[in-house]
């Protein structure tokens, strides 16, 4: 760790894993209970890896937690190391937005990265972050695009605000975002793709993960998939 101070800071953005309130979109064939299981377990993949991903680049470990309500009840679920805000606001734009305020103004000692990541990818590896906080040394935003048109990772050495207004949950999202950052003055680039488990049929692309090295970072998410035998039929 840097003596001053961390050199950035990475936050996961997560919801409780709530039936009825996490993956919907995969119920069904998935029952409400069955999906907030997978996400509780891609949850706790993503967390442990991040704080590792923190540890070894030096960076603070944030938890964005929604309902805010739940914060203090998860003080002792996440790895050692973490942080733990609640989110604000209404939609999750606002919830972004309000995240990065928040540590960027905390930061007292000048501009240092901001690295927001999704729930949603547990297979996201540590180069994905190391690309991330390359391109910030020349560019404004970093923005890792997942295969449904939206982005797994956002990069950004300062709040833009109004970057986070547009409609998220659409498949054009991030060419609508890369579209909007240089109205707001902001140089965009993109690190390496990745993918996020939003529908059933993304579980296809978990299995071909777990074929490779990103397997380490999602055994929890493979594990109860295998068990629960949720694996879908390949297309025909």
């Amino acid at each position: 760790m840097n003596p001053t101070g961390p050199a950035g800071t990475v936050v996961v953005f997560a919801k409780v894993p709530e039936p009825g309130r996490v993956k919907t979109r995969m119920c069904p064939p998935l029952s409400p209970i069955q999906a907030a299981g997978l996400y509780n377990a891609m949850l706790d993949d993503v967390l442990h890896a991040t704080a590792e991903f923190a540890r070894q680049l030096g960076l603070e470990a944030l938890l964005a937690l929604h309902p805010g309500a739940a914060c203090e009840q998860w003080a002792e679920r996440v790895p050692p190391g973490y942080r733990i805000i609640a989110q604000r606001g209404d939609s999750l734009g606002e919830r972004m937005a309000n995240a990065v305020d928040e540590v960027a103004a905390e930061d007292g000692r000048g501009q240092r990265p901001i690295l927001l990541r999704g729930s949603d990818s547990p297979a996201l590896p540590q180069d994905r972050l190391i690309q991330a906080l390359r391109a910030l040394k020349d560019h404004d935003i970093a923005l890792s695009p997942d295969r449904d048109g939206g982005y797994s990772l956002v990069g950004l050495v300062r709040p833009w605000p109004g970057l986070f207004a547009l409609p998220l949950s659409t498949r054009h999202v991030l060419q609508d975002t890369l579209a909007l950052a240089p109205e707001l003055g902001a140089r965009a680039t993109l690190v390496g793709d990745s993918f996020d488990l939003d529908r059933i049929e993304d579980l296809l692309e978990l299995r071909r993960a777990a074929q490779g090295p990103q397997a380490d970072l999602c055994r929890r998410t493979l594990d109860f998939v295998g068990r629960a035998n949720m694996w879908p039929a390949p297309a025909s």
